[in-house]
């Protein structure tokens, strides 16, 4: 997907027009801050035209400059937001270019031997059953129910490796405007036309879809009651000027342009002008790790996780777990088990499966078998039963985990050997995974799969220990074989043996707590818990099912990406801290340059309290104005890419920000407007 440059002409120059656009009433209503800013302009504006006619209460120029650099205030201020949409608006464009409308054949039935049609790709309907040829780009949303093949899906995800799809498993999914690159697939529809997953994410990316997020619209009431409160005292102190005057019989009143320009630069206008620029710029910097969120909402939950639940397989270890050795039982063969094991294994199109047909293949040359002669039927995994197996003429094989074959052992009335128990047992101590075999509920032996844990891992975990983020391993695995896997990821805690059930109630129980759960998933099984966690993260290749339960999806259907979404959550929660911090700082060092040159000339003896030396009242007034226009510039690059990311505890960020963005917020405003101040001086524009 494109992501242009800040400074690419492609960005600046349509900015710069929207900013303008923007000044619309029914725009700048929406943001209470700039509005107030907005009404400033225009009374400015209007005072302006009555000094031109000599009905001035202060100097024409003076009024002029403070009129036009409120207008750059909400201009900049536009920029900044519009700046943040067209980086979001050219990504969608780049994924609306994926979009073809292409011909399809159109099946009458899920059967790729059934009678077909062909059609346009914007005529078909959800529940349309579609048969996709290698070469032929994919019409539609979609879940392959017939049929597997590669598929290039580098036009969505950027990566260039194809991809499997097949029916009946948890890589079912398919989107339009990917290829197919061997073999062909009967794909059912899922979504009808303006309704496909690319329309929702062009709509989201695009911002058409964004709305203000919890904190947002915390954060937004916070600066709302500030710029009451600073209204309040502006407009109470106009009359206060002018009683005090007639009073003492001394001084000149405060002049209403000098108010508004007191009241502009004490409000939050930093955080304020920025503050949709930073909710727009997190979305699209999700976008940016090929994650699409369904709303900013997603985007903010992320960076307030309490907990992580991380599937073991492919997440933290590397995820083809192999068959490594067979393990009989007491008066079982390795041959006899191994052969066993293979039948069990024959329909097995896991990873795992194959590699124990290529093991007893290695092993004992055992080959695969004709069994067009023979009843057979085979016995598919659950996440449920957690076995499958085979029922061949008088022999019927099961092959599952551990306590799987146990129950089903024992409620046949068979024996479980103890020798068998402690075989799977040392295999689960040392990480590795068991999996028993049995035929006619007779325990034969045991098969050692390993994995490996992903090299790094370990540290991340740290990382987010040190942010105080919980984070749990989600695994099939036997309770042992989860606790050596745990240990060396270096992971706080692991639920084994997990089924649809148990992770639910795992994501319930600590939401009970109060805490927010992140989790990823791509099977039909996993949909009720992404469902039921707070940032739920379905990959691209799973199932609709998952997808439409998540309220984010990897494009890359990457599991470990989790990791990488909590971090951009946390950015954009920092970096809204940060520029919070820094515009609250602004504004108690304008304190010290606006308030004694707004009342010098009512009283003064605030003279006193100019402790930067500014030249004058109006000088001080107009280089506050200045500066608070200036800075909401060279703070849009730090809104739209975030601040520095680190991994650290609240009370670290706190401290940093205080250190950084407040002492710094502090100390900018006093150099800033000395600087305009002696360059209008220099110009002699004051």
């Amino acid at each position: 997907m494109t992501t242009l440059s800040l400074l690419d002409s492609a960005l600046v120059k349509p900015a710069i027009w929207a900013a303008v656009t923007k000044l619309s009433p029914r725009v700048q209503w929406r943001n209470p801050v700039m509005f107030v800013v907005y009404i400033g302009a225009i009374l400015t504006t209007l005072l302006f035209g009555q000094a031109l006619f000599g009905q001035g209460e202060a100097p024409t120029g003076f009024i002029a400059a403070i009129s036009i650099w409120l207008w750059f205030t909400l201009l900049f201020a536009n920029f900044a937001e519009a700046l943040a949409e067209g980086r979001s608006k050219a990504q969608a464009a780049s994924l609306r270019n994926t979009k073809k409308n292409v011909m399809a054949w159109k099946l009458k039935s899920a059967s790729h031997t059934a009678p077909k049609e062909i059609t346009d790709s914007a005529s078909l309907r959800k529940g349309d059953f579609i048969l996709i040829k290698a070469g032929e780009v994919i019409p539609a949303d979609g879940e392959v129910v017939e049929g597997v093949a590669s598929v290039d899906e580098s036009a969505i995800t950027g990566e260039s490796a194809p991809v499997i799809r097949e029916g009946g498993g948890d890589f079912s999914a398919v989107t339009g405007g990917t290829r197919v690159l061997s073999d062909w697939i009967v794909a059912r529809v899922t979504a009808n036309p303006g309704e496909a997953f690319l329309d929702r994410m062009i709509a989201m990316v695009e911002g058409a879809k964004r709305q203000k997020t919890p904190n947002e619209i915390a954060l937004t009431i916070l600066l709302v009651a500030l710029t009451i409160v600073f209204l309040i005292v502006t407009v109470t102190l106009l009359p206060f000027s002018q009683f005090s005057v007639l009073a003492s019989g001394s001084g000149s009143p405060v002049s209403l342009t000098v108010l508004i320009a007191l009241l502009v630069c004490l409000i939050p206008t930093t955080i304020g002008g920025l503050l949709s620029a930073i909710g727009v710029a997190g979305m699209s910097r999700m976008l940016g790790a090929n994650v699409i969120a369904t709303s900013g909402r997603a985007v903010e939950a992320a960076g307030d996780v309490d907990v992580l639940l991380l599937d073991k397989t492919g997440t933290i270890t590397l995820g083809n777990r192999q068959a490594v050795k067979f393990i009989p039982a007491p008066g079982v063969t390795e041959q006899q088990l191994a052969d066993a094991a293979q039948f069990a294994s024959l329909a097995d199109e896991t990873p795992e499966g194959r590699s124990v047909v290529v093991l007893a293949k290695q092993l004992f040359n055992l080959r695969e078998r004709t069994l067009e002669s023979h009843e057979v039927e085979f016995i598919a995994f659950t996440a449920q039963t957690r076995m499958s197996g085979v029922n061949f003429d008088q022999r019927e094989i099961r092959k599952g985990a551990v306590d799987s074959i146990r129950r089903y052992v024992n409620e046949a009335g068979a024996t479980f050997p103890e020798a068998v128990g402690k075989a799977a047992d040392e295999v689960a101590r040392r990480g590795a995974t068991p999996l028993l075999v049995c035929e006619n509920h007779k325990v034969l032996g045991v098969i050692e799969l390993k994995d490996i844990v992903k090299g790094g891992i370990k540290e991340r975990f740290a990382e987010l220990r040190e942010m105080g983020i919980k984070t749990i391993m989600i695994t099939g695995d036997n309770p042992l074989t989860a606790a050596a896997i745990a240990a060396e990821a270096g992971v706080d805690d692991f639920l084994a043996e997990a089924t649809p059930e148990a992770k639910l109630a795992l994501i319930r129980q600590h939401q009970g707590e109060g805490k927010l759960v992140a989790m990823t998933g791509d099977g039909t099984n996993d949909a009720p818990a992404l469902a039921q966690a707070d940032v739920a993260v379905a990959m691209n290749s799973g199932t609709q099912a998952a997808k439409e339960a998540g309220n984010m999806v990897d494009l890359d259907s990457n599991p470990t990406k989790l990791i990488e979404i909590v971090e951009i959550g946390k950015q954009m929660l920092m970096t809204r801290g940060s520029l919070t911090t820094f515009s609250v700082a602004n504004d108690v060092a304008k304190y010290f340059a606006i308030i004694p040159a707004a009342f010098a000339l009512t009283y003064p003896q605030l003279n006193a309290l100019n402790v930067m030396g500014l030249n004058s009242p109006s000088s001080a007034i107009l280089s506050a104005v200045i500066f608070n226009a200036i800075i909401i510039v060279f703070l849009i690059p730090l809104a739209l890419k975030g601040v520095s990311y680190k991994a650290q505890s609240a009370a670290q960020l706190l401290r940093n920000n205080m250190l950084v963005y407040g002492l710094g917020g502090l100390i900018v405003p006093f150099a800033g407007i000395k600087l305009i101040d002696v360059l209008l001086g220099v110009f002699g524009l004051v």
